[in-house]
């Protein structure tokens, strides 16, 4: 009935595969001793033993070499295999599959995966797995950098449930099958000359799953991406599917459209959409006296706008997206540099650090280094980060030379919102970013760029090798209970703040130090800053702590913000079995067995 990993479009991209899965290490070969038992008897049947020890014992250290030998060489990053992975893959079952999400933080291992093709199986799936309480959580795409939609026991995915439904051209409504993705729902309706009010940094997200975790773009003045929704079809163990709107059960719908995934898979939601039209974006590089001098009037006056700070410097770049004039038309300007000049510190710097790091690899025939005159910006980024991404001087000298690529990068772009408002976030990651109220847009707090001054601050006592950049967006309040942004005042604003570490290897040995420093970033942050500012983290990027105390620590928090009674009563009733839950939201959110 169900189609089992097969995606009809690019969900490969995100959900991968593997063709191996760990197993134990052999037995360890016989131990080699150097030291031989002297004897002044005559041979005997025991010399014919003692050679063999010692042949065995050289054979033995012959493959011990080999292998220290093997696994320490520095390979290049495009060899197919990975040192320090000794053993890690063997045969999968033919029904066990591992799935992790885009940056590989995160991988569950699962032999139930199901991709319904419509309603009715999403239907039938979800009340036959309630009938044998077996696991069927919703992921997405599989883009959360915590894995908020991944489950062992089992999981379903709407990827091939992406049809335009109905489009209301004079409501400027469209009805869409939630497995739709970003991209594909802006091409499809630009016909009727509409696309969705704001954009997060990338269009790859599933339409339910950026509802669900509470995804936002950017602009005071525009809520998070729940807020565009007006109504919404959930299917839920318990209950069926049911529809949900503002007049039909106007709590559950607000609590359901930034539900998690714990109240029911998203079926289908009907958009506010608005007209499509042309943006200007312009980009300038500031410092900060200058960005508190002008903040309020940049929140008030512009559409979109965002910030991104350079740790070690202080270079503040400032974009600006605005409708084009319609009197004066898009702004005639010629940028004073090329992109290759803008790129010119930049790829200096990797060549220096080249012969610096690798001094085999430029100087060698078969060196497959990609021509660095033809990667991207954030392609060289990484390149140069992962030479040595935990060398503080290292970070500081890549921001460096980041800061002068915006210098030489100021000016404006002109295009349709859907392709103005993404941002390239650069390659695999670990981010935290935090919600916290930053005052209303008639009057701004200030509180968001003195979160800023603190967290610079500190990134240089602790001398964190922090790498660029640190954004900072804006959005309007949700009306969503469960929405980070969640307020009931109307003009209230709330400031996202997003701290970041690449992880620009695929040595495992490296990609755990840097996770180690990552978490100790994040953790001086927490200690400092989040209780100070009333800051809470985005449900696609907080993670589970480790450590009992810890979270027990959290789950106070978010009893203190959000309405966890109210969450767990809708979960108990929608979903008794709990077959929509995962690990995440049972530690977050805990439901005694006894009630």
């Amino acid at each position: 009935m169900f189609r089992s990993l097969s995606l009809k479009r690019s969900f490969q991209t995100h959900l991968k595969t593997l063709t191996h899965c760990p197993q134990p290490p052999p037995p360890p070969p016989l131990p080699f001793s150097p030291i031989r038992t002297l004897s002044t008897a005559s041979y005997t049947s025991s010399s014919s033993d003692s050679e063999l020890r010692k042949y065995l014992g050289y054979t033995a250290l012959l493959i011990f070499c080999g292998a220290a030998t093997y696994y320490s060489f520095p390979f290049s990053d495009n060899a197919k295999h990975k040192k320090a992975q000794i053993f890690r893959y063997a045969p999968l079952p033919d029904d066990l599959h591992s799935i992790s999400n885009w940056s590989g933080t995160h991988e569950v291992q699962t032999r139930h995966f199901y991709q319904p093709e419509n309603l009715q199986q999403l239907e039938e799936l979800v009340k036959e797995s309630n009938v044998k309480r077996a696991k069927v959580r919703p992921v997405g795409s599989g883009l959360s950098p915590n894995g908020i939609g991944l489950a062992r026991g089992g999981m379903v995915n709407v990827a091939l449930m992406d049809k335009v439904v109905e489009v209301d051209k004079e409501k400027k409504t469209v009805r869409v099958q939630a497995g739709i993705r970003v991209q594909q729902l802006v091409d499809e309706i630009k016909e009727y000359g509409l696309t969705l009010q704001n954009f997060a940094s990338i269009r790859e997200q599933q339409i339910g799953g950026i509802l669900q975790v509470g995804a936002h773009g950017t602009g005071a003045k525009l809520p998070p991406i729940d807020e565009q929704v007006i109504s919404m079809k959930l299917v839920t163990p318990a209950k069926g599917t049911i529809e949900l709107s503002k007049e039909k059960d106007p709590e559950l719908f607000y609590l359901a459209r930034c539900g998690l995934g714990g109240l029911g898979v998203v079926a289908e939601v009907t958009i506010q959409c608005v007209e499509r039209q042309e943006l200007v974006e312009h980009t300038t590089v500031s410092n900060m006296k200058d960005v508190k001098k002008n903040h309020k009037k940049m929140l008030h006056e512009n559409k979109h706008v965002k910030y991104l700070y350079i740790p070690y410097t202080d270079t503040v770049v400032v974009v600006t997206c605005n409708p084009v004039s319609k009197w004066r038309g898009p702004p005639k300007f010629k940028p004073k540099y090329t992109k290759d000049e803008a790129m010119l510190h930049v790829r200096e710097l990797y060549k220096e650090y080249l012969k610096k790091y690798r001094a085999r690899e430029i100087t060698s025939p078969n060196n497959n280094e990609p021509d660095i005159n033809e990667v991207s910006f954030t392609e060289l980024r990484d390149k140069l980060l992962a030479l040595d991404p935990l060398n503080k001087d290292h970070v500081m000298k890549v921001n460096h030379v980041e800061a002068e690529f915006w210098r030489k990068s100021e000016g404006y772009r002109v295009g349709w919102s859907d392709e103005i408002l993404g941002f390239d976030c650069g390659g695999q990651q670990w981010v935290s970013e935090t919600c916290f109220p930053a005052g209303t847009l008639s009057k701004p707090s200030m509180k968001d760029l003195e979160y800023i001054e603190e967290l610079k601050q500190l990134i240089e006592k602790e001398e964190i090798p922090s790498p660029a950049p640190i954004e900072q967006r804006w959005t309007a309040r949700s009306q969503s209970p469960m929405s980070p942004a969640s307020s009931s005042e109307e003009d209230d604003i709330f400031s996202w703040v997003g701290i970041i570490m690449y992880l620009p290897t695929m040595d495992a040995r490296q990609r755990k130090e840097i996770t180690a420093e990552f978490f100790h970033y994040r953790h001086l942050t927490q200690a400092q800053l989040w209780d100070k500012y009333s800051a809470y983290e985005h449900w696609a990027k907080i993670e589970v702590p480790k450590d009992k105390e810890e979270l027990e620590v959290l789950q106070a928090r978010l009893r203190k913000r959000f309405p966890v009674e109210a969450y767990n009563k809708a979960r108990r009733e929608l979903d008794p079995n709990r077959i929509l839950s995962n690990n995440m939201l049972e530690k977050l959110f805990p439901i005694p067995d006894n009630v």
